[in-house]
């Protein structure tokens, strides 16, 4: 249902855009860091609702990235301290069943 919603919304907001972007058809100058150029405001629109998805998708996958890093991280400490705690637990079944024993010798 999550993945529909969001597919939706996607969806709708391109359709904004769009509209948006063919409402405003006449051109406009758009001023770079050198150098000017005049491009139809439909084009820039388009360009930079294209690239601010792509900047976001890139932060995104780099968060989910190290977040699979921690996962993986956790995942290999949780092995360890359940090893670690089934040893400690298997020591402490053989000590409690020596106390039995030297118990059972001294009655």
């Amino acid at each position: 249902m999550k993945g529909q919603t969001y597919t939706i919304a996607a969806l709708l907001f391109a359709l904004i855009v769009a509209t948006f972007a063919v409402i405003n058809v006449e051109p406009v100058e758009v001023n770079y860091l050198f150098f000017t150029s005049e491009s139809p405001l439909i084009l820039v629109i388009l360009v930079s609702t294209l690239l601010g998805g792509l900047i976001t998708s890139g932060f995104g996958i780099a968060h989910l990235m190290g977040a699979k890093k921690k996962i993986r991280q956790l995942e290999s400490e949780n092995q360890q301290l359940r090893a670690s705690t089934a040893v400690n637990v298997s020591n402490e079944n053989e000590s409690a069943a020596e106390v039995e024993v030297i118990d059972s010798e001294n009655n």
